[in-house]
């Protein structure tokens, strides 16, 4: 079900809102790091009047590469754990955080098919990381498992996880 003055899903556009308004209040700053999703995270937060007071930068890092060179992941993580791992999205929120003036950055990377699976990593495999600003404790990461649903679904149910985590 669409919301009427959104594009987006009721479900998504309900979350982005609360996001928005909850950061806003709080007068935190929001960095996203996508891969999986390819902008979806932060497509919502911009669909939502005000985001601009909460939503610093996003960065779509789809490939290796991308992850590399605009949020300084490195090498060797991605060839010793590969791109959907939780240190590959605890290196993507670093950098997200340490490139911008957010208080807070989510990554997230996975598989979505419905190819590139593998035994380790199933299609519907997502991992996120959290990171806060100030928070030298341990890296907030989480591996999902979303089964073999389609690449819309296994992506929106990653854009409704991201959304969450982006909430104070």
């Amino acid at each position: 079900m669409m919301d009427n003055s959104s594009l987006l899903p009721a479900e998504i556009a309900e979350l982005a809102r609360q996001v928005v308004e909850e950061n806003a209040a709080s007068g935190r700053k929001l960095a996203v790091a996508e891969s999986c999703t390819g902008g979806l995270v932060a497509s919502a937060l911009t669909e939502i009047a005000g985001s601009s007071a909460v939503l610093d930068r996003s960065y779509v890092t789809y490939s290796n590469e991308a992850k590399m060179e605009m949020l300084d992941v490195p090498l060797e993580i991605i060839e010793t754990f590969g791109a959907v791992s939780i240190a590959c999205v605890w290196a993507m929120a670093k950098g997200a955080l340490e490139k911008s003036g957010a208080d807070v950055a989510v990554a997230i990377s996975g598989v979505a098919g419905p190819t590139g699976g593998t035994n380790l990593k199933p299609v519907g495999t997502v991992v996120f990381a959290r990171l806060i600003r100030g928070d030298e404790g341990e890296p907030q990461g989480e591996l999902k498992q979303f089964g073999q649903n389609s690449r819309a679904e296994i992506r929106r149910q990653a854009t409704l996880c991201a959304l969450e985590l982006l909430l104070p």
